[in-house]
């Protein structure tokens, strides 16, 4: 129960002895750099857990599925474009990049690609929403382990670390905040494509991320921590 009360009170990414003084280190200590990899593989892996589920799709796919709704743009176009705005909206917030910034999108995209062969796509409805529950607390744990890292956040979780220190918020409180704002704005996108927003894009999947996202990434970031030595 201190586990998950420690996580809905945390406010900052802990330093621990393996994280990276510096974001900006381009040669970080073996094990960083491992456990940099082994995150970036398991937020990815999480990620294709959800699409495989057939549940409903992430936050912020549902924006882009509203972007190219209302543009016409690929999907692909407005998960770029999307991409673009939300590291723009770093400089205020003075976020620094890293070679983690860079390695997200790789290894992300990379696990995402190959293991969704793999993975079950389940028929029964209860099954896919456990494939969903799976995937968020996967995705929770992965991002512990890379953000510990200290070598550079992706796009969103850079986002929600910059806030953070603005609002002085805990971490689940920002990150949920994100999530479901993000779903409203693609939701009010759809708006006009009611058949699309309900029956391919918004499912139980989408609320379980928008809601449980926030309190998994700051639980898998106290089990990190408490599980490695303070620096």
């Amino acid at each position: 129960m201190k586990l998950i009360s420690d996580a809905f009170t945390i406010k900052k990414i802990p330093k621990v002895f393996w994280s990276s003084e510096d974001s900006y280190n381009l040669k970080p200590k073996p094990l960083t750099f491992i456990f940099l990899v082994f995150g970036l593989f398991l937020f990815g892996l999480g990620e294709s857990l959800l699409i495989t589920s057939g549940a409903g799709v992430g936050p912020y796919t549902v924006l882009a599925q509203g972007i190219s709704n209302l543009t016409n743009w690929s999907l692909g176009l407005s998960t770029f474009v999307i991409s673009i705005f939300v590291l723009m909206l770093w400089i205020p917030l003075k976020q620094k990049p890293g070679i983690g910034t860079i390695l997200n999108a790789f290894i992300i995209a990379l696990t995402i690609e190959f293991s969704v062969y793999f993975l079950p796509y389940p028929e029964l409805y209860p099954l896919k929403v456990l494939q969903v529950v799976i995937g968020v607390l996967t995705i929770g744990i992965g991002s512990g382990f890379y953000l510990i890292c200290n070598l550079g956040a992706g796009p969103r979780d850079g986002l929600m670390i910059g806030l953070q220190k603005v609002t002085n918020m805990p971490i689940y409180s920002i990150r949920t905040t994100i999530e479901i704002s993000v779903v409203v704005l693609g939701s009010i996108c759809l708006l006009n494509n009611l058949d699309k927003l309900l029956g391919e894009v918004v499912g139980l999947g989408t609320v379980i991320f928008a809601l449980g996202i926030g309190p998994s990434v700051a639980l898998g970031i106290t089990i990190v921590g408490k599980l490695s030595k303070e620096a």
